[in-house]
């Protein structure tokens, strides 16, 4: 395109490849300008075993983009995970956050959690420290420590920050131990957390923003809720109008509305209306402890010859 002369900064045609841009500010092609490249987004995919990190197989084999959402855009995994090898796999749109990502110079720790068979001390994990060469290829540091035992079978964390081709299979081996699952937990500061295996989500972009400035720098468990898309809130149901009678309209939902509170009222006061007193009861109260005699009433006099009426016999 710069040798056919579409190519143009500042309204003269480039010459050359070889020319330095500090921005995008007048460059333009065919004379329409460039657009700034979109911001580069991240995703964390829970990779089930039995899957190929490939575009495609030649054999035929089952690839990651056979199960990735169709309405995702166009990514690029960060490493590779082997075929039998499950876990957290980073998948992005921008090729420069992917080489940042996977140089060994920036110091990104890659974790692991190994199942495997036989037997291994923690001071043989911790001699990994220091690398060791296996078959002329030299590994560096390894963080290593024995989690438990199964039986026959040993769980070992494993961080390492080279990531070389199936570099933590090949080390244990070296230690007489047979990896029958591998799972990897954490790239950087981004952690699998809960995500089920063939799960997708993407990291928020002031958490790509952050790692681009500080990659070394370790999980928070805020970058785990990240990875999760939250269920959007459900709306309350809309009231339902009563059905409509013949002859008459609908009528309308009720509301329910909160009646406001009246005031209490306040008796106008006069100038010059001092308080009234209480108005008590006219019963008084006695004083415990006393005891009062009733008049006696007059007796009723009878007159001569008044006799008391007999009352009938039933």
């Amino acid at each position: 395109m710069i040798t056919d002369g579409r190519v143009a900064l500042d309204g003269k045609p480039v010459e050359t490849p070889a020319t330095i841009l500090t921005s995008l500010r007048g460059v333009t092609v065919d004379g329409a300008p460039v657009e700034a490249p979109a911001p580069a987004r991240l995703f964390l995919y829970h990779k089930p075993s039995g899957l190929l990190v490939t575009e495609r197989d030649p054999a035929g084999r089952r690839t990651i983009y056979d199960q990735l959402p169709k309405d995702l855009p166009r990514l690029v995994p960060v490493g590779r995970l082997d075929l039998n090898t499950e876990g957290l796999l980073l998948l992005t749109t921008d090729g420069e956050l992917k080489r940042q990502l996977e140089l060994p110079s920036t110091g990104v720790e890659r974790a692991y959690r190994a199942r495997a068979y036989g037997q291994v001390s923690q001071a043989q994990l911790e001699e990994l420290i220091e690398g060791v060469e296996i078959e002329g290829v030299r590994y560096g540091s390894i963080n290593a420590n024995l989690e438990r035992r199964t039986g026959a079978n040993v769980w070992v964390e494993m961080i390492l920050t080279e990531g070389k081709n199936r570099e933590v299979r090949r080390v244990l081996e070296f230690l007489g131990l047979k990896v029958s699952r591998l799972i990897r937990t954490r790239y950087g500061p981004f952690l699998l957390g809960d995500l089920k295996p063939g799960e997708i989500g993407e990291v928020r972009q002031h958490d790509v923003i952050g790692f681009r400035r500080d990659p070394t720098k370790g999980p928070s468990p805020e970058r785990v809720d990240a990875t999760r898309k939250a269920p959007a809130p459900r709306a309350a149901p809309a009231p339902v109008a009563a059905p409509a009678r013949r002859g008459r309209p609908a009528a309308a939902p009720a509301v329910a509305t909160e009646r406001p509170k009246r005031p209490p009222r306040k008796q106008p006061s006069r100038p010059g209306d001092a308080e009234a007193p209480r108005a008590t009861s006219k019963r008084t109260e006695r004083p415990t402890g006393t005891i009062t005699a009733r008049p006696a009433r007059p007796k009723r006099s009878r007159r001569p010859g008044d006799a008391r009426p007999s009352r009938p016999k039933s």
